[in-house]
């Protein structure tokens, strides 16, 4: 069975842009933005009081695509997360952060 996770994607680039705003240069190794902007996601989950009840997964969009993904819930029991959408309580201040119009949505693990 497939795995999957109702969160908010993030843009790699918005995380990227994040760090910069912390302080850290702009990275030009992979490595170097891949550790930029699970830094920066954390520091955004931290910041919007989502850091104990999400998780950081990679997901794969409904076209293809393959982003971060601020997770909520998982149908998967071994992620130690909620099975099911949270309430708006618990995602608003993320929501609000990343400009977003709507509620989590579910995406497909890598």
């Amino acid at each position: 069975m497939a795995t999957y996770y109702c969160g908010y994607l993030v843009r790699n680039e918005l995380m990227l842009q994040r760090a910069v705003d912390l302080g850290h240069p702009r990275p030009t190794a992979t490595k170097d933005k891949t550790d930029l902007i699970l830094m920066a996601a954390r520091d955004l989950m931290g910041h919007t009081g989502v850091l104990r009840s999400a998780k950081l997964r990679c997901v794969k969009t409904p076209k293809g695509n393959k982003l971060w993904c601020i997770a909520f819930s998982s149908n998967d029991p071994h992620e130690r997360l909620p099975t099911t959408a949270p309430s708006e309580e618990k995602y608003k201040a993320l929501k609000e952060a990343l400009q977003k119009k709507g509620p989590p949505q579910w995406y497909q693990a890598l």
